[in-house]
């Protein structure tokens, strides 16, 4: 072979070689754009079936820690006898009970954010066994007013949980 046939063939070789490159690099291109614009579609959509539940999901919990509110939650439990520890377990199994009931909602929410409700609920059963140890309380009634009294001067553990869900609520938007 000579010179100007190796010179000939790479003149139509190499062109098709540029023009095969080019052309792989933009459908890969493009491919991976369909594939980035897929996902995020099917994440838009997600998202949007999704938020109304995880809203719910606040709005139960915004719930149960309003009614775990200590000041709300003694007035609405009656004590059921004098004795301020049978007053003591009624109130804490309520607490429980309310709870157990939502348990489900932290699947909706942040680890941080139940994490945070957690803590209020725990924190709202040790002010009430702490109260129900004070010398002062001997009865069920004294154990309301020595609770409702300790409340006036800090502020409740549901509401911290509150304004954290409220901030974790206006990051969705």
């Amino acid at each position: 072979m000579d010179f100007t046939r190796i010179i000939e063939l790479a003149s139509y070789t190499l062109p098709a070689i540029v023009t095969g490159f080019v052309a792989y690099s933009f459908f890969e291109l493009h491919i991976k754009n369909n594939d980035r614009k897929r996902a995020f579609l099917l994440n838009k959509q997600a998202h949007s079936e999704s938020l109304p539940i995880r809203l719910q999901a606040y709005e139960r919990m915004t719930l149960y820690l309003e009614r775990i509110n200590l000041t709300k939650l003694l007035i609405r439990i009656a004590p059921i006898s004098n004795e301020k520890h049978d007053y003591e377990n009624f109130v804490i199994d309520q607490i429980e009970q309310e709870f157990e009931h939502n348990l489900t909602q932290q699947i909706y929410m942040s680890d941080e954010c139940w994490t945070i409700i957690t803590t209020a609920k725990n924190s709202t059963i040790q002010i009430i066994r702490k109260a129900a140890m004070s010398e002062r309380v001997d009865s069920a009634d004294k154990l309301r007013e020595v609770i409702l009294n300790d409340l006036l001067e800090k502020q409740s553990p549901s509401n911290a949980a509150l304004g954290y869900i409220k901030n974790e609520v206006a990051e969705l938007w």
